[in-house]
């Protein structure tokens, strides 16, 4: 049976917000890098915007887009996102982007102050975690990050496999007693 969409309720406040992942509305992410949340233990993060060309903007629409060996760098006063592969849009022309150049991120100067304070620390660097789109913006989630130690490395796969463990056996426990 067909229901119009104005007569079906509606899903406000928190569902509707944990349903689209964050606070301020619609989230559409584009790229992950889950290599950095393995490499670095995540300290702090901070969401950017991102200077693009319309090519790129395009080409990230596509979701075609890899941030496996991106970085930030803070030179003079402003943040840049280096290595993220945008690829070059397949409809465009001479207008197209070159694939790999480096990206102008968009925060406020306090915010690239603490970073570049906190990146010369020892062992301290800011990497890329996502890009997405809010609200039709490109945005980029950065990191401030510290390196992990290959020890530490198989420390958080042992915790991961573990929980999967006790979850996988809590679900089991719940079949049986339901099937009884």
């Amino acid at each position: 049976m067909y229901v119009p969409k104005e007569s079906q309720p509606k899903q406000g406040g928190a569902a509707a917000k944990a349903r689209d992942g964050e606070k301020g509305g619609k989230r559409k992410i584009v790229a992950q890098n889950k290599k950095a949340r393995h490499d670095y233990a995540i300290i702090d993060t901070y969401e950017a915007g991102l200077v693009l060309t319309g090519t790129e903007v395009k080409s990230l629409r596509e979701g075609r887009t890899s941030l496996t060996d991106g970085f930030v760098q803070i030179d003079r006063g402003e943040a840049w996102l280096h290595n993220a592969h945008i690829p070059e849009y397949h409809q465009g022309s001479w207008t197209n982007h070159s694939a790999r150049r480096k990206r102008k991120l968009l925060l406020h100067r306090e915010e690239i102050d603490k970073l570049e304070s906190k990146a010369q620390e020892t062992g301290h660097t800011i990497v890329p975690l996502a890009l997405y789109f809010s609200n039709g913006r490109a945005k980029a989630e950065i990191a401030l990050a510290r390196g992990k130690k290959e020890y530490d490395k198989r420390q958080t796969l042992r915790e991961k496999q573990d929980r999967r463990e006790s979850d996988r056996a809590i679900a089991a426990a719940k079949r049986r007693q339901r099937g009884v």
